[in-house]
């Protein structure tokens, strides 16, 4: 049984709290390793790490720095198949599922070796009598991350590679469900070169999160999670004088208008629904067709593909769909489907129950589907976070933009449709943060930039593209005159032309 270490200052150390959590792998039950949880002290020694290696990283030209996250990025290409079935081995997605992870995170990788463009400033000559003015983008100082259970590598590498490609030194809090991923991925980064401190790993759990929350030499925190937990993280953090970008949950609405193709909506629809067990921010959990006719078209077309979904371990490269991550968050999305079954929802395809020969300790829910779902009801109202589709039938578009417009949660949405004019009038009309026209997880390319609206986002910056280079700066502009431009005789009035 393996035991997760720490990594600070360029050393894997075990935590010495005292305490610890289980690792489990979730397609058999059975506990993987044991990982520390690590006391406030030990993440204030991580974090006086990174602050004494801030100044000479922060110096480091942005060329060299490129030069090394270059190297990072071709370790990661190289080991993707092994970061993969470091996830799969604690997070129980599929095989297939987690090489997509890795390499949406190398993306964002990608991205951050572009920094010395990135961090150019703006230059203007006699803004005044001989005075130029400049602007710079300078780095935070210790910036730190708290990143979430369903993508143990892609959510880490959203963060740091384009901080530390900014100037700064970083803390990486990973979950502790599944942190061996993190740890496989941060010694690759140690290999392509960095200096020892700029990047740090610390395991733990309120205590670790409260100690990065509430430290002075912190200046920024980076979080994404559920919620409640993300509402916690920004009002705390804000008020300790931090930047924060809390991401938060979601329940993301797919419009099936009366022209889609069903069987490409049925498709997409099964991908973005129970794919990695529906345990994504970005799943569509909410089906919306418009009419009668069309509510009845997609169910038939949704039905049989539900129930012949093939759900295994990761090691079954046959596999779409895996187990979730816990027995108490597969305790929870079977709850969710009994609360749906008592407030009134038609069981179309009951997930509860589902055993696979051999891994009945394996925390599995089979794919379920709800038709006639009305917005009153607790499973259309709260993220589940599970393998369960929900439909609700909208009597026209008016009343389907609606629904996705008075929900809590604004983080991701979609619409099917062959309709040009209805599809520009969503995407301008939709209070959405991420919109998809025929494209059922409108994740951006690491260029642009990720982030929700409503209660799925709390802060100003999205996280990664040119929202994360201005998340993991702050701007300097400097006005400058040289004494040959200088005249005798001192300026009382405010400074113009």
């Amino acid at each position: 049984m393996q035991t997760i270490t720490n990594a600070i200052g360029g050393a894997r150390v075990e935590s010495r709290s005292g305490r610890t959590a289980p690792v489990f792998n979730p397609a058999t039950g059975e506990q993987s390793g044991v990982v520390g949880l690590s006391s406030a002290s030990e993440v204030e020694e991580a974090i006086a790490t990174a602050k004494a290696a801030f100044p000479a990283w922060r110096d480091t030209p942005p060329l060299k720095r490129a030069r090394m996250m270059f190297r990072f990025k071709e370790l990661l290409s190289e080991n993707a198949d092994k970061i993969a079935r470091a996830i799969s081995a604690e997070h129980g997605k599929t095989h297939d599922d987690a090489l997509g992870e890795v390499a949406r995170g190398i993306e964002v990788v990608e991205f951050a070796c572009g920094i010395p463009h990135l961090l150019k400033g703006e230059f203007a000559r006699n803004v005044g009598p001989a005075i130029d003015s400049y602007s710079d983008r300078q780095p935070l100082g210790v910036v730190a991350g708290i990143t979430p259970f369903n993508f143990p590598a892609m959510v880490p590498l959203w963060m740091y590679p384009v901080s530390v490609a900014c100037g700064n030194t970083f803390i990486l809090k990973p979950s502790e469900r599944d942190p061996s991923a993190a740890m496989v991925v941060y010694d690759l980064f140690a290999e392509a070169g960095f200096p020892e401190g700029v990047l740090n790993v610390v395991h733990g759990d309120k205590e670790a999160v409260d100690t990065l929350l509430t430290h002075p030499d912190v200046k920024a925190i980076s979080f994404v999670g559920s919620t409640p937990i993300a509402e916690y993280v920004y009002s705390t953090g804000t008020a300790h004088g931090k930047r924060v970008q809390a991401l938060g949950g979601a329940k993301n609405h797919m419009i099936v208008m009366p022209d889609a193709d069903m069987n490409q909506v049925a498709d997409a629809l099964m991908g973005a629904g129970y794919g990695s067990a529906g345990e994504r921010c970005m799943a569509v959990s909410v089906a919306v067709p418009i009419g009668e006719e069309t509510a009845d078209k997609l169910v038939e077309k949704l039905t049989p593909r539900v129930q012949s979904l093939k759900i295994g371990p990761s090691t079954d490269t046959d596999a779409e769909m895996g187990p979730v991550i816990t027995k108490a968050h597969q305790q929870k999305v079977l709850g969710y489907i009994d609360q749906g079954e008592k407030e009134g929802a038609e069981l179309v395809v009951d997930g509860r129950g589902f055993n696979l020969q051999g891994y009945e300790g394996g925390y599995f829910v089979g794919g379920t589907l709800f038709d006639r779902v009305t917005k009153d009801m607790t499973i259309y109202k709260e993220e589940i976070f599970g393998p369960v589709l929900s439909v609700v039938r909208a009597k026209d578009y008016d009343e389907a933009v609606d629904l996705i417009n008075t929900h809590e949660y604004g983080n991701g949405t979609a619409i099917f449709t062959r309709d040009g004019d209805a599809a520009r009038a969503f995407a301008d009309r939709i209070e959405v943060g991420m919109v998809g026209v025929n494209v059922p997880i409108p994740v951006p390319v690491a260029y642009f930039s990720f982030g929700g609206w409503k209660r799925s986002l709390f802060g100003d910056h999205s996280i990664y593209g040119p929202e994360g280079i201005r998340f993991n700066t702050r701007l300097k502009t400097i006005t400058s005159r040289w004494p040959a431009g200088i005249k005798d005789g001192a300026v009382y009035t405010f400074p113009t032309m």
